[in-house]
């Protein structure tokens, strides 16, 4: 069985119902955006200026001088917008973006902002009619072209994007994001050689863009150059410490280098916690397999088999956090609920507009044992962004409070929205089984197989009762076989 177009529609829809946000400023009257004055322009683009060179103080002084000559033209609004997103101020950013819109709701790049934080908040399907209205506001813009085009692959649309890439090339062929995108389309194709190629011309990757270097990574795995991935990964994590896939892409690179006992003292910390993911676990069972440590191998692969716990692990302590977060982290691991919650009351008092600090907040009210509080700090976060760690917590909490109808649409939303996410299919997988509605979890843990998550063990074992549950005795006896091909051997039936 294989993921169905129209199971893939009926999430889609469901969620844009779910989230309220099909309706875009397309939906109303356009209204003429008068250019901004000559001065109004020279300030922004100084604004600009100062915002690359990080200078976020000089970057408010000039977009307030703008404002005070323009206030009613949304140009002043979007870069206000753009400031606070990149000072943290999360939710005033959203304000900006709203107020852009509704002095011109026609006007292009407030369109694009707004798709932007659509998609960070509620997925890549709630976001495309944003996106399309960017489109139709200003289709010579190379830069809504881009977005455009990343997000319709982003959502699992790779003919739509390789239109929306061709467009591109017609308005800008010099831009690099062209070969960078068609080099993502060709690595997931599995035409590694072509996007090495694509990818080179783009020379995003040496420009230190991330998603460029864990593509380059990705690619020199495929080509069996295991070193090489090794070292762009290792920049890559130590940039971005919360980024799960990287680390794990890391130990995949490192034990295919040959670099087993590295990966076991890296990484054997982190798949003590609760929440390590299966495929952490197996890589570090892989590890110890190596180095002939059959013993330690096991449990590993027990826990993988079992998955992921039903309740988060929601304040996991990473290196090159910075220190409050760090600070908050380590008391609610500690168990000290009462100081945890004293630095993040800190926290959002300097920063009441961030959407992090909402999510850490809402971490340490799940973790003190209070559902219900922690479920509005992450209602407050998710204005903003709704990654899958917090879709995750907030389900838990949910359920917590006996609203699993409510944790149920939330991760039908989530699927809908980012379609190409396993750990999300699985989950929701998991609720279907749990309603007996075996065909609905079999579809999305077919598509899940097929993004490569196959080899979870999680996964192969939903799989089997689904066929069983489907009364689907070739399917149940294949899945059996996979099962046990990844099971340790003191867990495989005799």
């Amino acid at each position: 069985m294989t993921f169905r177009r129209e199971t893939a529609f009926a999430l889609t829809a469901l969620a844009l119902w779910l989230t309220g946000c099909s309706k875009v400023a397309g939906d109303s009257a356009a209204v003429g955006t008068p250019p901004a004055q000559p001065e109004v322009v020279r300030l922004l683009e100084q604004a600009d200026q100062a915002m690359a060179a990080g200078q976020l103080g000089e970057a408010s002084d000039r977009i307030d001088a703008a404002m005070a000559i323009a206030a009613n033209n949304p140009e002043p609004w979007v870069a206000r917008a753009r400031l606070a997103l990149r000072s943290g101020a999360h939710l005033d950013a959203l304000e900006a973006a709203d107020r852009a819109l509704a002095l011109g709701p026609d006007h292009a790049p407030a369109l694009l902002l707004r798709a932007l934080m659509v998609r960070d908040a509620h997925g890549f399907a709630a976001s495309l009619p944003w996106f399309e209205s960017a489109v139709n506001a200003d289709p010579a813009n190379p830069d809504i072209w881009a977005e455009y085009a990343a997000t319709l692959g982003d959502g699992g649309a790779a003919r739509a994007m390789l239109e929306a890439v061709r467009s591109l090339a017609e308005i800008a062929p010099a831009d690099p994001r062209v070969p960078w995108l068609q080099a993502v389309l060709a690595a997931r194709g599995g035409e590694y050689t072509i996007a090495r190629s694509l990818l080179t011309r783009s020379r995003m990757a040496e420009r230190g863009i991330p998603a460029a270097m864990q593509l380059d990574a990705v690619i020199s795995l495929a080509e069996g150059n295991a070193d090489s991935a090794a070292v762009t990964l290792e920049t890559l994590a130590a940039r971005q410490p919360a980024n799960a896939r990287v680390r794990e892409l890391l130990a995949r690179a490192m034990i295919a280098g040959g670099r087993a006992e590295e990966v076991i003292a890296r990484f054997a910390p982190e798949a003590a916690r609760p929440e390590a993911s299966p495929y952490m676990l197996t890589l570090l069972a892989r590890a110890y397999e190596r180095i002939g440590d059959r013993q330690r191998a096991a449990p590993l692969l027990a826990r993988a088999h079992a998955g992921v716990g039903d309740k988060p692990d929601v304040l996991a302590v990473r290196d090159s956090l910075p220190a409050p977060t760090t600070t908050a982290r380590g008391a609610g691991e500690a168990r000290s609920w009462a100081a945890a919650q004293a630095e993040i009351q800190a926290l959002r008092e300097r920063l009441a507009a961030s959407a992090d600090v909402a999510a850490l907040s809402g971490d340490v009210l799940l973790g003190a044992g209070d559902p219900q509080a922690a479920l509005a700090a992450y209602a407050q976060a998710a204005r903003v962004k709704r990654p899958w760690p917090l879709t995750r917590k907030a389900a838990y909490a949910y359920d917590a409070t006996g609203h699993a109808t409510a944790a149920d649409a939330l991760l039908v939303r989530h699927v809908a929205g980012e379609p190409g996410n396993p750990a999300a299919l699985v989950a929701l997988a998991e609720r279907f089984a749990r309603h007996g509605d075996w065909a609905r979890a079999a579809a999305l843990l077919d598509h899940a197989a097929w993004l490569g998550a196959g080899h979870d063990p999680r996964l192969l074992g939903l799989r089997l009762r689904a066929a069983r549950g489907l009364e689907n005795d070739s399917d149940a006896h294949r899945f059996a076989r996979l099962l046990a091909a990844v099971q340790p051997r003191s867990l495989v039936p005799q």
